[in-house]
């Protein structure tokens, strides 16, 4: 399957059902711990407000993604397919963690923080490039290693 043969409406649903591939409970979990421990953090500071619930969600969504993201690149389970596109597509691929934790970060930011809706967008889409660039570093890298590995799909 080239990239000629697939429409850009395929393409991103080939994006997301590869990145469905990643260790989601896994995300979870490390997500909820990193969460508890920035929670316990803002515990400390003692600046108790609804806000401070705000901080501790972001990291709980961007672990989570991050994980998840990261995890799918380089699973081995699911379709041979559509980890060989995910590899030849690791910036498509890691698209769909990004958009994830954009949408989920704008809407936690805006209700959690006195943060206004622009600011809750950019401080989302901030976090989401980090987190696309990074997924996407780690697909390129783990689909270079396959093909030059020899790696049986």
């Amino acid at each position: 399957m080239t990239s000629s043969d697939v429409s850009s409406r395929e393409s991103s649903q080939l994006a997301v059902a590869s990145a469905t591939h990643g260790p989601w409970r896994t995300a979870g979990v490390v997500g909820v711990v990193g969460g508890a421990a920035t929670f316990g953090l803002e515990l400390i500071s003692l600046h108790w407000s609804l806000g401070m619930l705000a901080w501790p969600a972001s990291v709980t969504l961007f672990l989570f993604f991050l994980i998840g993201g990261a995890g799918s690149m380089v699973s081995k389970s699911g379709d041979r397919r559509l980890r060989r596109w995910a590899a030849e597509h690791p910036w498509q691929t890691a698209a769909v963690p990004a958009v994830g934790l954009f949408v989920t970060n704008t809407i936690t930011q805006f209700i959690l923080s006195s943060d206004g809706v622009f600011m809750s967008i950019f401080t989302a889409l901030w976090h989401a490039a980090i987190l696309g660039a990074i997924v996407g570093v780690v697909g390129s890298v783990a689909g270079a290693r396959r093909s030059s590995g020899g790696s049986s799909y």
